[in-house]
């Protein structure tokens, strides 16, 4: 048995990329850098289902290097859709961060899992990666005259098929593209989700919402923030009527109003404006309220 195996090398670099990426997306001025890009695509297309073939397939006998890469790019174009409808479903939906965190979370596990398999196994049976040997390996097959023909083909489009796929990353990667500013304006409840808010008001009474705004710009932006009451501006707190927000970064804040105005079906709108535009807003949200009379 192999119980002290050393990390193997093909996983050390799959938790290493892994690593990486984290940094390179989540901390300035790393997140700045066109690498971001690439080790952002490996994540989406490479590192989560060779993680998950390496899990189901701890033997040397299980598959070949080639037909490991070919199946990892695969898989991980499954896995990334079916985890991304997962955290559809979560209070946090599909953005960057909660992507990022799922994805590194499943290949880390993946990889946990692979290194527990291939540690149960003679050294002898156990997957291992060598870039010289593989290369020199595949090389051989495909000149290999013991080899059928179909076989040398099929080999030969696997090859040309990953060679055409870094090169796609090269020019996604390097080539510039022009991205749609926004910003994003969103409401919650008292507990954080997109459900439960207070609708029922009495005359004088108070109520809660954590308001949030994504700032996609590109830039870093000034808001101003107004909440009216069929059109009639209500009061609240200072700090959020003139918000400065640079690229890249949320705000969530709880916003508290009181009603004031008697009626059924109130429109409550929640209004932002940006810092070219002061009388239209640039961002807008409603609900409908009732607010009854003190007793």
């Amino acid at each position: 048995m192999a119980g002290n195996q050393k990390f193997p090398p093909d996983l050390l670099f799959i938790v290493g990329l892994v690593i990486l990426t984290n940094i390179f997306i989540l901390v300035s001025p790393f997140n700045e850098s066109f690498i971001r890009t690439i080790l952002g695509l490996f994540l989406l297309i490479f590192l989560p289902g060779y993680a998950f073939i390496s899990a189901l397939f701890p033997e040397e006998a299980g598959l070949e290097g080639m037909e490991r890469i070919a199946l990892s790019v695969g898989l991980s174009v499954a896995i990334v859709p079916l985890i991304g409808l997962v955290i559809n479903f979560t209070p946090w939906g599909i953005r960057e961060i909660p992507l990022l965190i799922s994805l590194s979370a499943f290949t880390l596990l993946m990889s946990g899992v692979a290194y527990s398999r291939r540690r149960k196994l003679p050294e002898n049976r156990i997957f291992g990666v060598s870039l010289r040997s593989s290369a020199l390996t595949l090389l051989t097959k495909i000149v290999e005259k013991s080899e059928s023909k179909t076989e040398k083909i099929l080999r030969t489009f696997l090859a040309i098929s990953f060679l055409v796929l870094i090169v796609t990353l090269a020019y996604v990667t390097l080539t510039p593209h022009e991205r749609e500013p926004f910003t994003e304006l969103y409401i919650l409840g008292q507990k954080g989700m997109a459900e439960n808010y207070t609708t029922e008001y009495v005359q004088g009474e108070s109520g809660t919402y954590i308001i949030g705004i994504v700032n996609n710009e590109y830039k870093t932006m000034n808001y101003t923030m107004e909440v009216r009451l069929e059109n009639e501006s209500l009061p609240f707190q200072k700090n959020l009527k003139n918000i400065r927000l640079a690229h890249n970064t949320t705000m969530k804040e709880p916003l508290k109003i009181t009603p004031f105005i008697e009626g059924k079906n109130q429109k409550l709108e929640f209004l932002l404006f940006n810092e070219t535009e002061k009388k239209v807003p640039y961002k807008n949200l409603c609900l409908w309220i009732n607010v009854s009379k003190s007793v």
